[in-house]
């Protein structure tokens, strides 16, 4: 078998990922400016209302709205190679700086809800494929699967009027008090409730992934032969099971990263919790195009990224994967 070339392979990767991100931009733009409202009304305010239509057609050309939409899209698409994604309609200002301020944040819920994610669902998981039938795991498979059900709003509220309004012991609101911005103590307390929906409408998900690929394992011929031979259930669930498992799992959690990140967005709108999330609902609604456009792009790159580094990692766990993929490199290579 021929090897596989690295540059045709990771530059045809590259070309793909370039490609998509492409041909994202485009449907964002064009779906964006198309969508009923009036984007004058971000900029402008009530304001709109009040103008005459040689002011709205002045108000027009100041934003660049003015002319036809794929003339839009080419001057963007230059200005965005030099760094120049344009001005925020709502806040007036660079849209990289409104997003500096607040993407910060997310990283902090959602890297830390990821990596709670990350380990406890592989805890958990093993845990009950050990206790595979046993009172413990049935109650845990019921508890993960009703968690998992509960939609994040209902259960975001739910926690609010427990933690913040009954027993006032937890902020229901935001990312810091006022003025305490730097106090980790005042952080770490306004993360609890948010993070806590993230982790639990997400663990079980995952760790019932990890849990039956663990009993499919226990139930492969080469377990039953180690039986046989009276190695310990121990070694054989952590040196040889949850060996072969792992690879699975971190292409699973590769893809796992925006699923992760989508379901913060929405628990940082319930919270009103300044991130990236509540800065993407707030760009939609009143239409700030600019804002809209490199929140999308931003989203769609970890989503393209993530859903090409779990093919990659597929790739070097199934060599049939990767035998095609030879295959045709040297189809192309040939002709």
């Amino acid at each position: 078998m021929r090897k596989r070339n690295p540059f045709l392979y990771f530059g045809k990767k590259t070309a793909v990922f370039l490609l998509s991100v492409l041909i994202l931009s485009i449907v964002v733009f064009y779906v964006a400016r198309l969508a009923p409202g009036d984007p004058l009304i971000s900029y402008y305010g009530d304001r709109t209302e009040k103008m005459s239509p040689k002011e709205r057609e002045w108000a027009m050309e100041k934003l660049g709205l003015n002319e036809p939409i794929h003339v839009q899209y080419v001057k963007w698409l230059g200005n965005a190679f030099h760094g120049n994604f344009g001005i925020s309609f709502k806040y007036k200002q660079d849209v990289l700086e409104v997003i500096s301020g607040r993407i910060v944040n997310t990283l902090l819920l959602g890297g830390i809800g990821f990596l709670f994610i990350f380990v406890g669902s592989l805890l958990v998981g093993i845990f009950c494929a050990w206790n595979e039938e046993r009172w413990i795991d049935r109650i845990l498979c019921k508890l993960g699967t009703i968690s998992s059900c509960i939609p994040e709003f209902w259960f975001s509220i739910v926690l609010i009027l427990i933690f913040a309004v009954t027993l006032r012991i937890l902020p229901s609101s935001g990312a810091y008090s006022t003025g305490k911005a730097g106090d980790i103590w005042d952080r770490i307390r306004h993360l609890i409730l948010p993070l806590t929906i993230v982790i639990l409408e997400h663990l079980w998900y995952y760790a019932y992934m990890i849990r039956n690929k663990l009993l499919e394992e226990v139930r492969a011929e080469y377990v039953l032969l180690a039986k046989s031979k009276g190695v310990k259930k121990k070694n054989i669930l952590f040196k040889h099971c949850l060996r072969n498992v792992m690879p699975a799992y971190l292409s699973i959690m590769a893809i796992a990263v925006p699923h992760v990140l989508g379901g913060t967005f929405v628990v940082e709108s319930v919270f009103s919790y300044p991130g990236i999330g509540a800065l993407s609902y707030e760009s939609a609604r009143y239409h700030d195009y600019n804002l809209l456009m490199l929140l999308c792009i931003m989203s769609g790159i970890l989503v393209i990224f993530c859903n090409m580094l779990s093919q990659i990692i597929n790739e070097h766990i199934d060599p049939r994967m990767k035998a095609n993929e030879v295959t045709e490199m040297s189809e192309v290579t040939e002709s």
